[in-house]
């Protein structure tokens, strides 16, 4: 939904005024715009509310109990919240002030007494530069495409660390270790490294180590000479020689069995490789990427894997969270999955309706992105319409009657509960554009306890 200035998307603002009435004048304008609000009145409560909630725009005064007051918000705004923009409310004898402020990061400041519509549109032209930012992201993101990073999706903290990440080691021949659990997308960050790094065009090649006998994965890794054992009945090249002035990716390495551990580690330390069954050794250039979904450092302690391999596998280490760590990321997932699995299936790509996303991000998806994927694709090929609903969902993440789909509050680390109930029903307001009836509804409570819970936490 959008405010009627401008076609602005409804908006998180923050309004920081020691004057109650005067803070409730510049809510009540915004308000009208279609934004959700919360108003706060002194320096404790702003830090509070910038600390554990997620905002766009912050209007504060420039001078409250102590002078410094605005400033100290204008600091803890540029810390907390990433992408928000800050406009100071300024007495005319504190403007070299506030210029000061926007030289300290504000977007601008706008003199007492207000003209009403002068600070509409001056918030109205800071929430463009809000969008304008996530746009320019998002294009980013996209870009990000054309380097081998199109399968990472996401814009949570972790993935975007990640993705620095990624292209910081591409360009080295470091040892990358990718932690993280069953069907996060290990390959895919090995994938990248190799596609971001100076042997993006040579070979790429992926090895599950899991399963494999001592004597089978030998062969696979180093090769074999006709004659090596039973069946041998040509020479055959190992992944190491395949894989020469390329990128080796060792999938599920900490299930390698200890007395292969020994030999791979003797073929990293020497750069040669000894087929099976043969004395000659040959050289090879491989950039060795590895991957686990174990404790490696307690396998080490447990004599579960050996230490010297470890370290030397070990160059820089890369961990993948957990989907349940980064549900924000879901509907981008969606959004991405949806196009393409409509697409083999020669239909056009269905919505997803509000319930619907809910229960997939309120799941705990145990299999990660993998089982988010195939999720997708099966609500895509049950569709019959336009829309995915709930009863597209896999008996499993379908909620029950009754039960709620998932709590819109994004929580954070110290949050208390008055903080998270208050962080939900400003999310409940922004995606329904203030409408009360819904918000309420979506939260599971009375419009009569919105209103009182409205009132209690000065959003209105």
């Amino acid at each position: 939904m959008k405010s009627e200035q401008n076609d602005i998307p409804t908006a998180q603002i923050l309004i920081v005024d020691d004057e109650d009435s005067h803070a409730e004048v510049m809510a009540e304008a915004l308000r009208r715009l279609g934004h959700v609000c919360t108003v706060v009145h002194d320096l404790p409560s702003a830090k509070d509310e910038l600390e554990h909630g997620r905002f766009d725009l912050v209007v504060t005064d420039l001078v409250m109990d102590d002078e410094d007051d605005g400033q100290q918000v204008l600091a803890c705004a540029r810390q907390t919240q990433e992408n928000a923009q800050t406009i100071m409310v300024t007495a005319h004898g504190d403007v070299p002030t506030a210029k000061q402020a926007i030289r300290g990061g504000a977007y601008d400041f706008i003199e007492k007494p207000l003209d009403l519509d002068n600070f509409r549109t001056l918030c109205s032209n800071a929430l463009r530069e809000v969008m304008l930012r996530s746009q320019n992201a998002t294009l980013h993101e996209r870009l990000d495409e054309q380097y081998g990073l199109e399968g990472i999706v996401g814009k949570s903290p972790a993935i975007r660390d990640l993705l620095v990440k990624i292209k910081q080691v591409a360009n080295s021949n470091i040892p990358v270790l990718i932690t993280g659990e069953s069907g996060t997308g290990k390959e895919l960050i090995a994938q990248a490294i190799h596609q971001n790094s100076p042997r993006a065009k040579r070979t790429f090649k992926p090895v599950n180590c899991a399963g494999l006998s001592e004597g089978i994965l030998e062969s696979e890794l180093f090769g074999h000479v006709r004659g090596a054992f039973t069946n041998a009945e040509r020479d055959r090249q190992g992944v190491f020689e395949f894989a020469d002035k390329g990128t080796l990716f060792l999938d599920e390495i900490g299930d390698m069995p200890s007395a292969m551990q020994a030999k791979l580690l003797r073929v990293l330390e020497s750069g040669e490789v000894v087929r099976v069954g043969a004395n000659e050794p040959k050289h090879v250039d491989v950039r060795l990427v590895s991957a686990t979904n174990h404790d490696l450092a307690q396998r080490v302690e447990e004599k579960e894997f050996r230490g010297d391999l470890y370290f030397r596998i070990r160059g820089v280490e890369l961990h993948l969270p957990a989907l349940r760590e980064r549900t924000e990321d879901i509907p981008l997932l969606v959004a991405h999955y949806i196009p393409r699995f409509a697409a083999q299936a020669n239909m056009e790509p269905p919505t997803v309706d509000q319930d619907t996303m809910l229960a997939l991000q309120a799941y705990d998806w145990p299999g990660n992105v993998r089982q988010l994927i195939n999720t997708i694709q099966q609500m895509v090929v049950v569709c019959d319409g336009d829309r995915l609903e709930p009863r597209h969902l896999p008996m499993e993440i379908r909620p029950t009657a009754g039960a709620s789909t998932g709590s819109v509050a994004e929580i954070k680390s110290g949050m208390s509960l008055d903080q998270l109930e208050k962080q939900a029903i400003r999310e409940a307001l922004r995606i329904h554009a203030g409408n009360r009836e819904a918000a309420a509804k979506m939260l599971g409570i009375g419009e009569r306890t919105l209103y009182r819970k409205l009132k209690e936490y000065g959003l209105k």
